[in-house]
């Protein structure tokens, strides 16, 4: 019989964990919080020391009491949740339900999964933290209160079932204050020069940077024209040449923000996407019989590297590309405020293991995905790229203009991260004359600010403070899994149901929606983990002002009634617009009484079976889309209006 039982969260760790042990230890999996807050109470002492009142989720009766019968007549019990505060609880509330059937628990972290590290944890385990369970204590029962206190009056206002949240409703408020920019944006055209060039046979381009006593862009067409008209019967002449060297440093290695945008950017992955291998990667991918932990923990806002790792990766480098592609010292990345600097950033668990040589084991984005964090990680610790720029000055007359290039001397980091572009120049003489080939004006008009995407949104999150690590991809899944936002090809847009709740929260209460607020609630939740304070001291500074600002809301709110033109066709009272979490419909007002409803339709004709009309409606990854009323009989889908251009039919 073993003596030894390890704890962890996720079934996939079992496998890849148990191999490591060996069959002194049992290892079981706790499948993610056996124990929560309940989800139909408020569940917190609210009128005293703020105590949650903890229950066993439903459905993991199961799970808890093979955890009780595998416990009983163990020498010691390792909890080995994950490597944060979440983990830690986890741990905690499990430690807590055992605790008759063993006495003696004890906790071990790793940040990934290989034989070295998780032998060198067990060798070495610790107490459980108990700043990093107050810390989780105090999120959630804020999360909780704001949540459960804040739902009715949305459905007050506007519909049952919905809800808000403290993170989300201030992600929220970013992606609205945006599409109302983007609405309000008045665009404005300027006017420029360009000039197409030879040298021998070489083209290259050059742009007006001076025209008399005016400086491009224009406002005006004409003055371009009037430019042009000029420079065309002038001589190019070469005034001026400076040449300089530039180095860039290469990007540092991947933490979950920067992991979520590249791989945005690059390969399209949603924020959830990109987590989801990660955490497989990081579990255990079966390689020849093996369960293998491929990278390190992927919920990380530290830049920090293990000096086994360090080594290693020189070691790489010197071999494969040479000694020269070594930067002289270590880089030193600045810290995120409130970074966890005891985790690491994301990386291979060791880069001998090639993008190359997991191919045959890796799916298509298992494998983009660690291609990307290896490359990131190695071009981490290269040699700069060195630049020369060259700026060629012209004057023709009373214009003056300007060409720039660039070229690499040394590619540095860039033989393995992206690499850009080069603009080589022609060598110049100073005074030497240049062919023109052609010239016009160039119009450039000013673009409203970008909708926001799974990247630019967690970078404006985490440059805000708004969260940590393990919740930027939950709150997106969160609001799109609403329908308070969709996700229209690539970007978020608002939803009508999203814009009424952001609009009735920020009118009744500007802290929760002010991200500067939430920003220092995280603040005071680290405060917690650095045992600076008490958790529930957060809490009674917070609740009584909320509670009431929820109080005062409640009186005054009062749900909107629409009143439309149509009548019911049961009863003949009018009917009104109310709202289900899918958004609008049409219902009568003698409800209850009269039960009609029917959809709000766009009035136009079904191209499909020409009897229903199209009415929008919201699929699982809440992208828009036009569907029949005639719906089963009639399953035409299209992304857009049939009077619309690009009409996708699926």
């Amino acid at each position: 019989m073993s003596d030894y039982l390890v704890i962890v969260e996720s079934p996939t760790k079992v496998k890849t964990i148990s191999k490591i042990l060996g069959p002194e230890y049992v290892v079981l999996s706790s499948m993610g919080h056996v124990i929560d807050l309940p989800p139909k109470s408020l569940a917190v002492d609210v009128e005293d020391s703020f105590n949650p009142r903890y229950k066993v989720i439903p459905g993991k009766n199961k799970v808890l009491s093979l955890l009780k019968a595998q416990a009983k007549g163990k020498k010691t019990i390792y909890v080995a949740t994950d490597p944060d505060r979440e983990g830690e609880a986890i741990g905690w509330h499990i430690r807590n339900e055992l605790k008759k059937d063993a006495k003696r628990f004890l906790r071990v972290n790793f940040h990934e999964i290989t034989p070295e590290a998780v032998k060198d944890a067990f060798t070495h385990p610790r107490d459980f933290d108990m700043n990093l369970i107050y810390a989780q204590t105090a999120r959630r029962v804020l999360d909780r209160i704001v949540g459960y206190l804040l739902s009715p009056l949305l459905w007050k206002k506007i519909v049952r079932g919905l809800s808000a949240g403290r993170v989300q409703s201030v992600a929220l408020k970013f992606i609205v204050e945006r599409e109302e920019a983007i609405n309000a944006f008045v665009p404005k055209t300027t006017y420029g020069v360009e000039a197409l060039l030879l040298k021998g046979t070489t083209e290259f381009t050059g742009r007006l940077v001076k025209f008399r006593k005016e400086k491009p862009p224009f406002e005006e067409k004409s003055h371009a024209e009037e430019a042009i008209a000029y420079a065309r019967g002038e001589k190019f002449i070469v005034d001026k040449i400076e040449k300089k060297e530039s180095k860039r440093k290469p990007p540092p290695p991947f933490i979950t923000s920067s992991l979520q945008q590249e791989a945005f950017y690059t390969y399209r992955f949603s924020s959830q996407k990109t987590m989801l291998l990660a955490q497989k990667l990081y579990e255990g991918i079966e390689i020849d019989n093996q369960m293998v932990g491929l990278i390190t923990y992927m919920r990380t806002d530290s830049y920090n590297v293990a000096d086994r790792a360090k080594k290693e990766v020189k070691g790489y480098i010197e071999s494969n590309h040479g000694s020269e592609y070594l930067p002289a010292k270590d880089y030193v990345y600045k810290a995120k405020k409130r970074a966890q600097e005891a985790h690491e950033a994301i990386r291979p668990t060791t880069v001998a293991r090639t993008p190359n040589s997991l191919r045959d084991y890796l799916t298509g984005d298992l494998f983009k995905l660690y291609e990307l964090i290896w490359r990131r990680f190695v071009s981490s610790f290269m040699a700069e790229t060195v630049y020369e720029s060259t700026k060629v000055t012209m004057s023709v007359g009373e214009a003056q203009f300007a060409s720039d290039g660039r070229r690499i001397v040394f590619d540095g980091f860039q033989k393995i991260w992206e690499r850009e572009e080069e603009q080589p120049l022609p060598e110049f003489t100073e005074g030497e004359g240049v062919q023109l080939k052609k010239m016009d004006f160039i119009e450039h008009t000013t673009k409203p600010p970008p909708h926001f995407n799974d990247a630019s949104l967690v970078k404006l999150l985490e440059e805000k403070g708004i969260g940590r690590p393990s919740t930027y991809a939950p709150t997106i899944a969160t609001l799109i899994r609403r329908d308070y936002v969709s996700r229209e090809k690539g970007h978020f847009e608002p939803t009508e149901l999203g814009s009424k709740v952001c609009k009735l929260l920020l009118e009744n209460f500007p802290d929760i929606m002010d991200d500067r607020f939430t920003a220092q609630m995280e603040d005071k939740l680290d405060e917690v983990e650095a045992g600076g304070i008490e958790w529930n001291r957060i809490l009674k500074d917070f609740y009584p002002s909320f509670k009431e600002a929820v109080d005062e809301a409640t009186k005054k709110v009062q749900k909107d009634v629409e009143y439309t033109q149509e009548i019911c066709p049961q009863c003949g009272k009018p009917l009104v617009v109310k709202w289900s979490r899918r958004g609008r419909f049409l219902s009568c007002a003698g409800y209850p009484g009269c039960k009609f409803a029917k959809s709000i339709t766009t009035g136009i004709e079904c191209p499909g079976c020409h009897d229903g009309e199209l009415i929008e409606r919201r699929n699982r990854r809440g992208q828009r889309f036009y569907g029949c009323t005639a719906y089963p009989k009639c399953t035409y889908t299209s992304r857009t209006l049939p009077d619309q251009n690009n009409t996708e039919e699926q």
